[in-house]
C-alpha cells in the first residue's frame, strides 16, 4: 500500500533524476541541502533532519555475525546501539519508475542500499503474493483498482497486465544470489507480511528496519522499528525514526493511520470523508484527532456525545462505518501465517554484491535496448 501526497509537512518531489533516467513512485521527504559532519553524512529535509547511512559510518564488517549463545552483538553506528538490527526490503515499490515497471530501477536502489545501508547485516526481501489485495478490495472495491501489475512475458516483450512472474523470478534469483532470502505469500501482501515478520523480530530482541518508500510502514514506527527511505535528488537512502515522527507530527504514530482513514488515500484508492461531508478537511481532522488520539476513540466519543462542530458531528455520526471500513482496509495486518527463521539472522556475504547487480542492470538495459529496437522496426500500423 502506498499513502497519498497529502501528508502533513511532505512535499512529493519527482522520483529519480540522473544520468539514467529512472525513477520510483515513493512519496518521500524532499531534501533541501546536504550537510557533512566529521564522523558521518547528514542530509537536512524540510522539515526535518534525516541521518544518511554512508559506507564510511560502518563500524566493523562482521558486526551481526552470531555468537556462541545465538544472539548478535550491537551495532554501535544506530540509535539504539544494544540490539542488532534486521532489514526488511519491500520490492515492488522498488521496481517501478512512476506507473511504469523498471527493472533497472530495482537494480539501481537494491545496489546503494548493500553497499550504504545494510552491508553484512541480515536482509529478508517481501514481495507481494497472488491476490494479497484481494480481502481489502472485498471491503473496499476501489482499493488499488488502477494498479498495472508488474509483469512480463520474456525478455523481448513489453510490460503488460499478463501472465506475472518472469521479471519476479528474475528479481527472485539476483535477491538469492546476494544472500537474500525472499518471502512471497500468497493472498497477503508484501506490507502485511513485513509487518507479522517485524513483531516477530522484536520478540527475539532484535530491532527492525524497514526498507521501503511507501508510507504506510510509518504506522510500525517505535524505538525499536526505523524506515529507511531512497532520497531521488540525492541518490541516498535515509533513515526515519520515532524522533523524526514525533518532531513531524507530534503525535503517536497511530495518529497517522487514524488521519489518513478521515482523508482518504487516493493513490490506493481509498476516499476520504471529504467526499461525502465536503465540509470536513484536514485541519479539523488533526485538531479532533488531536483531543481524542485515535479514530476509534473519536468515533466511540462521537456516538454519545458532541464532540465538534455541527458537520462534523453529523458526518461522524453518519459515516463511521464508512471509515471504519478504511481503517480496516489501510491497517497493516500482523497476523499472517509466516514465521521467521533463525537461519535469517547470519551475517550476509556480500562479497559478490556489485557483480551481481551490475550484471542484474545490465542485462535489463540490453534487453530494454533490443525492445526498443524491435518496436522501430515493427511497420507502423
Amino acid at each position: 500500500m502506498a499513502e497519498a501526497s497529502a501528508n502533513i509537512g511532505l512535499n512529493i518531489p519527482p522520483f529519480l533524476n540522473s544520468a539514467s533516467p529512472t525513477s520510483l513512485p515513493s512519496r518521500t521527504l524532499k531534501a533541501a541541502e546536504s550537510v557533512r559532519t566529521t564522523k558521518a553524512k547528514s542530509w537536512r529535509t524540510k522539515p526535518l533532519k534525516l541521518s544518511v547511512f554512508a559506507a564510511a559510518s560502518r563500524s566493523t564488517s562482521s558486526g551481526f555475525k552470531q555468537a556462541e549463545d545465538g544472539k548478535l552483538p550491537p551495532r554501535m553506528e544506530a540509535d539504539n546501539p544494544r540490539k542488532g538490527r534486521v532489514f526488511f526490503l519491500d520490492v515492488n515499490p522498488l521496481c517501478y519508475q512512476g506507473s511504469r515497471p523498471s527493472l533497472h530501477n530495482f537494480g539501481r536502489w537494491v545496489s546503494i542500499f548493500f553497499e550504504e545501508v545494510s552491508h553484512s547485516d541480515p536482509v529478508i526481501a517481501v514481495i507481494d503474493g497472488e491476490g494479497g489485495s484481494e480481502h481489502r478490495r472485498l471491503l473496499l472495491p476501489s482499493y488499488k483498482a488502477h494498479r498495472i501489475k508488474f509483469t512480463r512475458q520474456s525478455s523481448s516483450q513489453r510490460f503488460t497486465k499478463g501472465n506475472s512472474g518472469r521479471s519476479y523470478q528474475v528479481i527472485r534469483d539476483a535477491l538469492r544470489s546476494c544472500d537474500v532470502p525472499v518471502i512471497k505469500i500468497k493472498g497477503h501482501e508484501a506490507d502485511d507480511v513485513v509487518a507479522t515478520l517485524v513483531e516477530q523480530v522484536l520478540q527475539r530482541g532484535f530491532r527492525a528496519v524497514i526498507a521501503s518508500p511507501d508510507k504506510d510502514f510509518k504506522q510500525l514506527i517505535s524505538e525499536d522499528v526505523q524506515l529507511v527511505m531512497p532520497l531521488p535528488e540525492l541518490n541516498r537512502w535515509s533513515f526515519y525514526t520515532l524522533k523524526h515522527y514525533l518532531a513531524q507530527y507530534n503525535c503517536d504514530p497511530c495518529s497517522d493511520l487514524s488521519l489518513r482513514c478521515i482523508m482518504g488515500d487516493e493513490v490506493d484508492g481509498v476516499p476520504g470523508i471529504q467526499h461525502v461531508a465536503p465540509g470536513f478537511g484536514r485541519k479539523t481532522a488533526m485538531k479532533l484527532l488531536k483531543k481524542h488520539g485515535s479514530l476509534e476513540n473519536l468515533l466511540s466519543a462521537a456516538a454519545i456525545r458532541t464532540v465538534g462542530k455541527p458537520y462534523a458531528q453529523d458526518a461522524l455520526t453518519k459515516y463511521a462505518d464508512y471509515l471504519r471500513t478504511n481503517y480496516k482496509v489501510l491497517a497493516l495486518r500482523r497476523d499472517v501465517d509466516v514465521q521467521f527463521r533463525e537461519e535469517w539472522l547470519v551475517e550476509r556475504d556480500r562479497q559478490n554484491d556489485s557483480t551481481i547487480l551490475s550484471k542484474f542492470v545490465e542485462n535489463n538495459d540490453r534487453n530494454s535496448l533490443a525492445e526498443q529496437r524491435n518496436k522501430c522496426k515493427s511497420p507502423s500500423e
